[in-house]
């Protein structure tokens, strides 16, 4: 039997429900995947809860995008992949399950000495953060500010930029600067006086923002310091980027990605994962839970308990 996470009602981390079903049968051009690890994504409690926008709930619906685990069974037509290939699924659906259906298009080779909990961290924070740096047009010699820069997209971002040979600060609570400074970055706590402390950290100037926190402070401070509102991104506030005259990605944005967003951010996933094989990439895992306490993961994580991804395992 496969094990779900679903919900049929919009709500808090309660609504979530485990339930069994049949064993999934892959269709043409489609593999089995027996699960591994989940990354566990903000994304997936704001839809949860209704925070972001979503068709009305008709049936049960489920969680997840990253994954990564072992193919089992290859449905008709599916060449260069068997069983037993261990894989990374990027973008899939209902994700937070025992076993996953999902088509070959999505699959990447997940290198023999990236463990499975690691490869399932990475798909939307490294293709988000890959991806805005590519549209932001982030390179050697800008500075950068990140606002919320110690989550799994910040980490992912300070990394990705520092590659491109930018000069990145980072902001955060004081109780996570340390993390930021390991990854490289100039580390700024938060709060009063923020704009002052980045203008005497960095007297050039700031080049281009990357928001993840959506603050007021945060978006005052972007703009007091960056005149061009092209060069400031966000991932969280995106339904006020037109107001704002800024860029968005996701976010609530109604703007859909492009298909060169969305190739950037497969292009990001594959990066970092080889970042991780070679050892010029980390990703911090914070937590674990068992996949029958999605629930609890959910709570932790909206809490702000957890710095770094959420893994659930399918086994635990």
């Amino acid at each position: 039997m496969q094990t779900v996470v679903q919900y049929t009602r919009f709500g808090g981390p309660e609504v979530l429900e485990v339930a069994e079903y049949p064993d999934p049968t892959p269709g043409e051009g489609k593999v089995l995947i027996d699960v591994r690890a989940v990354g566990v994504n903000p994304i997936d409690w704001k839809l949860r809860q209704g925070i972001r926008p979503s068709d009305p709930i008709e049936k049960p619906r489920r969680l997840g995008n990253d994954v990564s685990g072992v193919i089992t069974k290859l449905g008709e037509g599916v060449d260069g992949w068997s069983v037993g290939d261990e894989v990374v699924v990027r973008g899939a659906y209902g994700a937070y399950a025992s076993e996953l259906v999902a088509s070959v298009g999505k699959l990447v080779r997940k290198p023999a000495n990236v463990s499975f909990e690691d490869a399932a961290a990475l798909g939307i924070p490294a293709g988000t953060a890959y991806q805005a740096l590519a549209s932001l047009g982030v390179g050697d010699g800008d500075v950068l500010l990140i606002h919320g820069a110690s989550g799994a997209v910040g980490q992912a971002a300070i990394q990705f930029a520092k590659q491109r040979g930018a000069t990145v600060v980072g902001t955060a609570s004081a109780r996570n600067l340390d993390r930021i400074r390991e990854l490289g970055a100039i580390a700024l706590e938060y709060g009063d006086g923020l704009e002052e402390r980045v203008r005497e950290a960095v007297p050039r100037g700031v080049d281009y923002v990357l928001d993840m926190a959506g603050t007021d402070e945060a978006l005052k401070t972007s703009f007091d310091l960056v005149s061009d509102r092209s060069h400031i991104g966000t991932i969280v506030v995106g339904a006020k980027a037109a107001e704002l005259g800024i860029k968005a990605w996701s976010g609530g944005s109604p703007v859909p990605l492009t298909e060169e967003e969305e190739a950037l951010r497969a292009e990001g996933l594959e990066a970092a994962l080889a970042g991780l094989a070679d050892g010029t990439f980390q990703v911090e895992i914070g937590a674990r839970y068992p996949l029958r306490d999605a629930a609890e993961a959910h709570r932790a994580g909206q809490a702000g308990e957890v710095r770094g991804k959420i893994i659930l395992d399918p086994a635990g």
